[in-house]
């Protein structure tokens, strides 16, 4: 028997379409390039986005198109988003942190027909254009005034464009099941893969991200999303925000520590989101000026493992509750959040603090399992570790075009690349990548742990941890660090602080210094530079070994 309920299709524009009818007054506020902040609304924001895909179509864009985009979190981003999904055209988020040749890589991979930029990314644009000739045309998001002296082809402005146009459009009636983003892969290993979103996989997660153990946002919510757009739909907060009404704070291209803290006090932030490194340069701001949190009651952190100082200073000197959470470009991305089971808020400090540490655990429409290099489930003991494996609605079946094969395996789980365990209570804990993960004497060493302990030394501003070959034990970690200030503390001195903190065998053979630890385009430790600058590093006798 087939059931009678209505087949209402779960289209990204219907996100915006009630927060304009049901939230029309509500802000989204702007760091703009241009300078000021700037404020509007849903109902404009709406308004707008309509003009943006007439717009669009004006110039040719039609269903099935690509239309990149190169900007900070900001209003006009985010009509762009809109307008290029509403039209049935899927949405492009080029990384301008990224390597010129990646970058052209992937705007001739993706197909783009237009590229919509701020001002601030002028002069990398003009690179790109000698090598992307499929470019129509490159859109500043910006008004005359501000328009660049720029010798790209077929330069137009936004706000022009939008003068020309009225909000009489139409959004096209695709199927749910429609691409409408596309967001590549860091490319870590070979070339970047492009992961394309569905309108059903971007509400779907949304509604996901919105739970009570999850973001848990509502109406009364001040939402700042330091993390970009152009990260993985910025953790799907510029949908899941308008999807329950919240006011939006959008940091523009202005992410230090005072230009946040700023944002967070001025309008009463109640939730924000972004890696590590953002809140290391808040806190440290918060702790020259002493400035305070005075609004601020949850903070999202992913990207990468949060340090135990972060969750500790955030909890102790402001009464903001940091909750872990984990994912990739192939999840839309979030995976798992560390929200608290019943019961566990009765656990003594340290108790609660090693599950704050943990990656999370899985949400509703997010499988998840370890397994053995045979395909085979592991135990949820907590201890056993596996290679991480998921399916769920908003989790990717293939790369754009097919790039490489099949992805899934015959149970359609996909294979993230990280070696993790999962405990009794669900909670999953990344212990590496499979390609990083370091193995000594037949056993596995996590980096990342590591790491984050040796983060909570006084001196220590940044670590990172590499496998360095040993003629006993195969591997043994060098433990890279950079200072904080002039102290530089021994490898004998770092052991002693880690004793105690990780297991005795996993204590680095050997501690060196740098200046600086080099980055993905999306804040990642880059291993394989540190591996390669390390390749000829001799480990000393006298280390720690086993």
């Amino acid at each position: 028997m087939q059931g009678l309920m209505q087949d209402w299709p779960l289209r990204v524009h219907t996100i915006l379409d009630h927060a304009q009818q049901h939230h029309p007054e509500a802000e989204v506020v702007s760091r703009s390039v241009e300078g000021p902040i700037v404020s509007t609304t849903y109902a404009q924001l709406h308004s707008r986005a309509r003009r943006a895909a007439k717009a669009l179509a004006s110039l040719g864009i039609g269903e099935g198109d690509v239309v990149a985009t190169m900007a900070w979190n900001g209003a006009r981003h985010m009509e762009v988003w809109y307008g290029v999904m509403g039209l049935g055209a899927v949405c492009h988020t080029l990384n301008p942190r990224l390597f010129e040749e990646q970058l052209a890589y992937i705007a001739n991979h993706a197909q783009d027909r237009y590229l919509l930029l701020d001002t601030t990314f002028a002069s990398i644009a003009e690179k790109l254009a000698p090598h992307c000739p499929n470019i129509r045309g490159y859109i500043f998001l910006t008004d005359r005034a501000h328009m660049p002296e720029t010798s790209l082809p077929n330069a137009l402005c936004y706000e022009e464009l939008l003068a020309d146009q009225d909000d009489d459009f139409a959004w096209a009636a695709v199927d749910e099941n429609t691409a409408c983003g596309l967001c590549y892969t860091s490319g870590t290993t070979g070339n970047p893969k492009g992961v394309v979103y569905t309108h059903r996989s971007n509400v779907i997660h949304a509604m996901t991200a919105n739970g009570p153990d999850g973001f848990g946002l509502g109406a009364r919510d001040s939402v700042l999303p330091v993390v970009p757009m152009f990260h993985a739909n910025a953790w799907a907060l510029v949908f899941a925000a308008p999807m329950v009404g919240a006011r939006l704070v959008m940091p523009g291209s202005q992410m230090d520590g005072q230009s946040i803290c700023e944002l967070l006090t001025e309008y009463r932030v109640s939730f924000s989101a972004a890696v590590p490194t953002v809140w290391l340069g808040l806190l440290e701001h918060l702790e020259q000026s002493g400035d305070t949190l005075p609004d601020l009651s949850r903070v999202m952190i992913g990207g990468a493992a949060c340090p135990r100082v972060v969750i500790e200073t955030f909890a102790d000197k402001y009464g903001v509750d940091v909750m872990h959470g984990w994912g990739m470009t192939e999840m839309s991305p979030l995976g798992t959040f560390a929200s608290f089971k019943p019961g566990m808020d009765e656990l003594d400090a340290e108790a609660q603090m090693g599950y704050r540490l943990k990656q999370g655990r899985v949400p509703y429409t997010v499988e998840m399992k370890i397994v053995d290099d045979d395909g085979q489930e592991l135990p949820r003991d907590g201890e056993t570790f596996g290679h991480l494996v998921v399916r769920g609605p908003a989790v990717a079946s293939g790369y754009h075009r097919g790039e490489g094969g099949d992805i899934l395996d015959a149970d359609g789980f996909f294979d993230t690349g990280d070696v993790a365990t999962i405990d009794p209570r669900g909670f999953m804990q990344i212990t590496d990548r499979a390609k990083d993960v370091i193995k000594s004497g037949g056993e596995w060493i996590s980096s990342i742990e590591l790491e984050n302990a040796a983060v909570g030394h006084p001196d220590i501003a940044e670590a990172a941890v590499i496998g360095i070959a040993h003629p006993k034990w195969t591997e043994r970690p060098l433990l890279v660090l950079v200072a904080k200030g002039d102290a530089r503390p021994d490898a004998d001195a770092i052991r002693a602080f880690l004793r105690g903190k990780v297991a005795k065998w996993w204590l680095p053979d050997d501690v060196v210094y740098v200046d600086e630890i080099p980055h993905t385009a999306t804040g990642k430790i880059q291993k394989r530079t540190l591996r390669e600058q390390f390749a000829d590093h001799v480990l000393p006798e006298t280390g720690a070994s086993r």
